[in-house]
């Protein structure tokens, strides 16, 4: 008798479970890329009304945008935001905060970390994916220069240390906070990125990729698609917003690489959509660093020809 009622909860519970399992399945499958990238850029445009800069959005073509100048004790304009790009199907993708979280100075130390704490807030306030910075640098005289404890066990442990600052003090329900790849700081490659993941060991913390900013020598340079696949092979699961940009190499009596808009340089964009595309959580790529509105429209079209030519479709992303 015993061993029959054992059978049967066992029998009930197998049931019980492949329905949640066939549930889960089709959940996925529904969740899965639909061969997409949305793709956003900052607007030229003359407003600063939400409803205004969500249509100019969609009017380009982009599902994605970086998030409109607001402050977190804004309750009102944080919900027009959020209402209007939700509204014409933009996604919110980041907000940047470009500070130097390692500043010497003490005071400006902690300033620049509350002002990413806040970023973090608006970020989830707004629905935005994350809030990103990079981890900082130890250079006294630019922000984000070069130096040599920027490789350091002592600078790994203090970007540890500003991550779960951070997060603790927001606890945010939806946005990630990010850090993003240097060349010549913390996190440097995907498996230095993956050793700070894992010690920071926040749910919220996540990848901003850029792969431009880790093409540190000749060999990243000329074998960038794979570096494109390492990066998503790695860190694909982690990754919540990304970058667009190209690299040219000017020739010189040492390595001077140089941003350019996408389609102008080497890196491979078409291993870059078709990864990115194949992520189920859809990551934004924003275009960046471009001085007018035209070169971003220049970027634009490519990656919208380029889409089609390959079969990733940019503009239907909503």
């Amino acid at each position: 008798m015993i061993r029959r009622r054992q059978f049967c909860k066992r029998a009930l519970s197998a049931v019980v479970v492949s329905g949640l399992n066939g549930i889960t399945d089709r959940s996925l499958a529904e969740a899965r890329p639909g061969n997409f990238v949305r793709l956003g850029a900052p607007i030229f445009a003359n407003t600063d009304d939400p409803e205004e800069l969500a249509r100019a959005h969609k009017t380009l073509g982009y599902r994605a945008a970086y998030c409109p100048k607001v402050s977190s004790s804004d309750s009102t304009r944080l919900r027009a935001i959020e209402m209007a790009f939700s509204k014409q199907g933009v996604v919110i993708s980041e907000v940047g905060r470009w500070v130097n979280l390692m500043d010497s100075d003490n005071q400006k130390r902690r300033a620049n970390l509350e002002l990413v704490t806040d970023g973090l807030a608006v970020a989830d306030s707004v629905g935005a994916l994350c809030c990103v910075d990079i981890a900082g640098s130890m250079n006294s005289s630019i922000w984000y220069g070069p130096h040599p404890q920027n490789l350091s066990q002592t600078f790994f442990d203090a970007a540890i240390e500003n991550a779960r600052k951070i997060i603790d003090a927001v606890k945010p329900r939806r946005a990630k906070f990010c850090y993003e790849m240097m060349g010549w700081t913390i996190p440097d490659s995907p498996d230095s990125f993956l050793k700070l993941l894992k010690a920071v060991n926040r749910q919220s913390f996540a990848v901003h990729l850029d792969p431009c900013n880790i093409v540190n020598s000749p060999t990243r340079f000329y074998q960038n698609s794979e570096l494109l696949n390492e990066c998503f092979n790695k860190l694909g699961k982690w990754i919540v917003s990304c970058h667009a940009k190209d690299l040219i190499w000017d020739a010189e009596y040492n390595i001077h690489f140089r941003e350019v808009r996408p389609g102008m340089g080497s890196i491979d964009y078409t291993t870059y959509l078709k990864r990115l595309s194949g992520l189920p959580q859809n990551p934004p790529l924003m275009l960046e660093h471009l001085p007018t509105a035209e070169e971003y429209d220049k970027a634009r079209i490519y990656l919208f020809e380029l889409g089609r030519k390959i079969g990733v479709d940019i503009e239907a992303a909503s």
